[in-house]
Order: C-alpha cells, then structure tokens, then sequence
C-alpha cells in the first residue's frame, strides 16, 4: 500500500514536470502546439497515474501558464481548471472502464473517451469564458473580444481532440513499460 501512495505521488510529480517543460518550452509556439501538448500531458496524468492524478495536474496546470507568463487573465484560471478537470475526470473514469472490457466495446469505450473530454471541456470553457466572463469585462474592446472568444471556443475543442488523440497513440506503450519494470 505504501509502495502504491510513494509510486502514485511519483508519477504525478514526473507529470506535473512534465507539464512544466511542455509548457515553457512550447511558449513561442501557437496555441495549437502548446494546447494540444498541454491536453496530451493531462490524458496521460489520468491515464497512466488514475483519475486523481489526472485532477492534481488538471488544477495545476493553468495556475503554472499563467505564472510562466502564457496563460490568460486571473479571471479566466478557474475556469480553464475547471475544463481541464472535466477533460481528466473523462479520461481516467472512460479508462478505469475500458481495461474491465474486452474486445469490441473495449475500443468504443477507448475511443469515447476522446471526443467526450473534447467536447466537454470545450464546452465547460466556452460557456464559463466566452459566455459569462468576457461579457463582463467592459473594458476590453472588440478586436480583443474577437481573439479571446477565438482562443477559448473551436480552438480548446481541437487541442483537446490532438491532445487525447497523441494521449491514445503514447499511453499504451507507457503504461506496457510500466508494468515491465514493476516484474
């Protein structure tokens, strides 16, 4: 028990540096690479280390941008935490599910995952950033409103979507040199 917590809170501390890395190093990058990287990292902390792991990174993740000076207002981080728990909440419930099946409804239930997160964070960012905050901030002209609705609709739908889709392709072989070590 006390091998699984020491393993467990490794793991997400590897994730969050991960994390960390993805972050400053993709910050020259468009939102495409870092968002999809980001949502990629939060798949795998779900993934690989479960759903709580997967929420710890979630959480962390748009305090650490926004203290490496790419992520957005204040106002909009609990929001984005919010949408990225969901995305990791997802992930790792969808994943707990999956490895109890077999054959076919293993695949589907595998390939849910992917579009479910997307869409709900997506969704949970677009309603709590472009439809309730931005309208608030009566001090932001237009063309600002313009690129932030941009930056937080479709966009967090197809990051989330290259994100979980890289997060499909990688874990697998992960988790397989995982369960190597251990025997």
């Amino acid at each position: 028990m006390r091998n699984n917590k020491i393993r467990w809170i490794a793991q997400t501390a590897v994730l969050i540096a991960l994390l960390i890395a993805v972050q400053y190093i993709s910050r020259p990058w468009s939102q495409l690479v870092t968002g999809s990287l980001v949502n990629f990292v939060l798949a795998a902390a779900a993934l690989i280390a479960g759903p709580v792991s997967g929420l710890v990174v979630a959480m962390i993740s748009p305090v650490l941008a926004k203290l490496l000076g790419i992520g957005p207002v204040w106002q909009f981080v609990p929001v984005i935490m919010l949408g990225n728990a969901v995305l990791a909440l997802v992930y790792g419930l969808l994943f707990r599910k999956a490895i109890t099946l077999s054959g076919t409804n293993k695949y589907l239930t595998f390939g849910a995952a992917i579009p479910l997160a997307a869409v709900l964070k997506a969704g949970v960012i677009y309603v709590g950033i472009v439809k309730i905050l931005i309208p608030t901030m009566t001090q932001l002209k237009p063309p600002q409103v313009e690129k932030m609705t941009q930056m937080f609709s479709w966009t967090q739908l197809f990051t989330a979507l290259i994100g979980g889709g890289i997060a499909m392709l990688v874990v697998p072989a992960v988790l397989s040199a995982l369960r190597k070590s251990r025997s």
